[in-house]
C-alpha cells in the first residue's frame, strides 16, 4: 500500500512514538486521524503533521469505551472519506512487583485495579479500535493495514506481570486477525520495540538510562525515527502480514 492520500488511523497520537509516526506519515503525503485522551496534545500534534504537509484531524477518545469508539472511528470515516490502516500505539504502564515481603512481612501486592487497567487500554483498547477499523476497510473493499505495537517485555519481564501479558496479547491478534482478515485484502503486522529514546526516557536519571543502554548490543537507545521507518516497511510491503518486527537493538539476543 503506498501511504500518499491514504487514511491512517493512530491511537495514542498527541505525543511520544504515536506523534513520531504521525510526523513521518505526514511527511509521505498520509492522512492522519489521531486519536488521544488529551485534546491539547492533540490540536499540536494535528497542526505539525499539517507542517509537514499531510492532512491531519485530532478526535478526543477513550478507546476502553465500547460506545465512544464505535462514535470515534463512524466520525473518522465521515470526515476523512474512510479508513486504510490503523496503527494501535496507544498504551499504559503501572509497573509493579506481584508481591513485597519484607523480613517475612507482607508489604504490598499488585492491586487489581493496577492489573485491569493497563488490560483496558492496551488490550481492550486494541480490540476495539481494529474491529471497528477493519468492519470499515471490509466494506470498503479496498484492503487495509493494522498494525500493533508490542514490546521486547511480551517474553516477559520482572516488575511487569500486567504490562507483559498485555503485550503478548497484542501480539498473538496480530497471528488470528491477520488470518481472520485475509479474505479481506487486510494485512495485520506488529512491531516489538525495546528502549526506544522518547520525552519519557529523557526525564530518566542519567545512570538509569545508562543500566538500560548497556544492555543492548548496539549500546544505545532506538530512535523515534527508526520505529516510524519500520512503520513505513509494513505499509508498504504487500506480502508482509501475520508477523511480528523486533526493533530492539539486538536486546533479546
Amino acid at each position: 500500500m503506498q501511504i500518499k492520500d491514504k487514511v491512517f488511523v493512530i491511537t495514542g497520537g498527541g505525543r511520544g512514538l504515536g506523534l513520531a509516526m504521525a510526523r513521518h506519515l505526514a511527511e509521505q503525503g498520509g492522512i492522519l486521524a489521531l486519536i488521544d485522551l488529551d485534546a491539547g496534545v492533540l490540536d499540536s500534534a494535528v497542526s505539525e503533521c499539517r507542517s509537514l504537509g499531510g492532512s491531519a484531524h485530532a478526535f478526543v477518545c477513550d478507546i476502553t469505551n465500547e460506545a465512544a469508539v464505535e462514535a470515534t472511528f463512524e466520525q473518522i470515516k465521515e470526515t476523512c472519506g474512510g479508513v486504510h490502516g490503523l496503527v494501535n500505539n496507544a498504551g499504559l504502564m503501572r509497573d509493579g512487583m506481584l508481591i513485597k515481603v519484607k523480613d517475612g512481612e507482607l508489604q504490598a501486592k499488585m492491586g487489581l485495579d493496577q492489573f485491569r487497567s493497563v488490560f483496558d487500554v492496551n488490550v481492550t483498547g486494541t480490540f476495539l479500535c481494529t474491529r471497528e477499523a477493519a468492519a470499515i476497510m471490509a466494506v470498503q473493499g479496498e484492503g487495509g493495514v493494522i498494525v500493533n505495537i508490542s514490546s521486547v517485555s511480551r517474553a516477559g519481564n520482572m516488575g511487569q506481570t500486567n504490562y507483559s501479558a498485555t503485550k503478548a496479547s497484542v501480539a498473538t491478534m496480530v497471528v488470528t486477525w491477520s488470518g481472520e482478515l485475509a479474505r479481506h485484502g487486510i494485512r495485520v503486522g506488529g512491531i516489538a520495540p525495546g528502549v526506544i529514546a522518547t520525552d519519557m526516557t529523557a526525564q530518566m536519571k542519567p545512570e538509569a538510562v545508562e543500566r538500560m543502554v548497556q544492555a543492548v548490543p548496539l549500546r544505545r537507545l532506538g530512535e523515534v525515527e527508526e520505529m516510524a521507518h519500520t512503520l513505513q516497511y509494513i505499509i508498504e510491503n504487500d506480502f508482509f502480514t501475520g508477523r511480528i518486527i523486533e526493533m530492539d537493538g539486538g536486546l533479546r539476543i
